[in-house]
C-alpha cells in the first residue's frame, strides 16, 4: 500500500471544508422534558434508534489516572436505572483500575443525525459481584473468550502469541465457561449532573442541565 502523504495546510482546509451540523433537526422542547435525566435519556434514546443512529449505545468513557491524566475510550451502555447509567469493564484493566481508584467518572453520547449529545459525570460504584456475574454469563462465549485472552492495553510483542492465548482460553472455557469471571465488574456511573445538547445549523445551540441536590433529593432542570 503506498503511503499518501497530506501537507498541514490542505488538511486544515480539509478539515474546514467537512460538513457539520446541517439539518433539518428534530423539534425540541425542553419545557416538556421528564422530572428527571434517567428518563429524559431513555426517550432520546429511543428517538434515537427510531432515526437510524448506528450504535447509539457506544459512548465514551473518561476517567482520570494515579498521574491525574485524563483517559477515554468508547464502551457499550449496559443498562440505565434508578442506580446510573451502567457498563462493563476488566479489573486488571487500565479503566478498571482507575475507576477503582478515583471513583469519579464521565460518560458523553453523541449522535451525530439528530446533533444530540448528553454528557453524565458522577460517582463511578461497582454493582454487586452476582450482577456482574450475570453480565458475563449474558455474553457471548467468543466475547468472554476474547476479554479473557487479551491483557488489555499492555504491549503485543507478536500476534501469534494473542493467537494461542486464544486457543487455550477456548480450551479453557469449553471444560469453564465463566472461567475469568472474578475480574469482571459492571460499574454504575451515579450523576450529580447529566446535560443534553441539541445543536442547531444556526450554532445557537439548546443545552438542558439536570443537578441533583442530594440534601433535597431531587433534580433541578436549567437551561444553559
Amino acid at each position: 500500500m503506498s503511503q499518501i502523504t497530506i501537507n498541514d495546510d490542505s488538511f486544515r482546509t480539509q478539515l474546514r471544508n467537512t460538513k457539520v451540523l446541517e439539518g433539518p433537526f428534530p423539534d425540541l422542547d425542553f419545557d416538556k422534558f421528564p422530572e428527571i435525566p434517567h428518563d429524559a435519556f431513555k426517550l432520546w434514546f429511543h428517538e434515537a434508534v427510531a432515526a437510524g443512529v448506528r450504535e447509539p449505545h457506544a459512548m465514551t468513557l473518561s476517567t482520570v489516572d494515579d498521574q491525574g491524566h485524563p483517559d477515554a475510550r468508547v464502551l457499550i451502555l449496559k443498562n440505565v436505572d434508578a442506580r446510573g447509567w451502567h457498563f462493563a469493564v476488566k479489573s486488571d484493566s487500565p479503566k478498571g483500575k482507575q475507576l477503582a481508584g478515583n471513583g469519579h467518572a464521565a460518560l458523553t453520547f453523541y449522535w451525530p443525525q439528530l446533533a444530540r449529545q448528553i454528557r453524565l459525570k458522577g460517582r463511578a460504584i461497582a454493582l454487586p459481584e452476582a450482577e456482574s456475574a450475570l453480565d458475563y454469563k449474558a455474553r457471548p462465549i467468543e466475547s468472554r473468550i476474547s476479554a479473557v485472552a487479551s491483557d488489555q492495553s499492555e504491549v503485543l510483542f507478536d500476534r501469534d502469541t494473542l493467537i494461542q492465548n486464544l486457543a487455550e482460553t477456548k480450551l479453557k472455557m469449553s471444560k469453564d465457561a465463566m472461567s475469568g469471571v472474578e475480574k469482571w465488574r459492571v460499574y454504575t456511573v451515579a450523576p450529580d449532573t447529566v446535560e443534553f445538547w441539541q445543536g442547531e445549523a444556526s450554532r445557537l445551540h439548546n443545552r438542558l442541565q439536570y443537578t441533583y441536590n442530594e440534601g433535597e433529593d431531587k433534580w433541578q432542570k436549567n437551561l444553559l
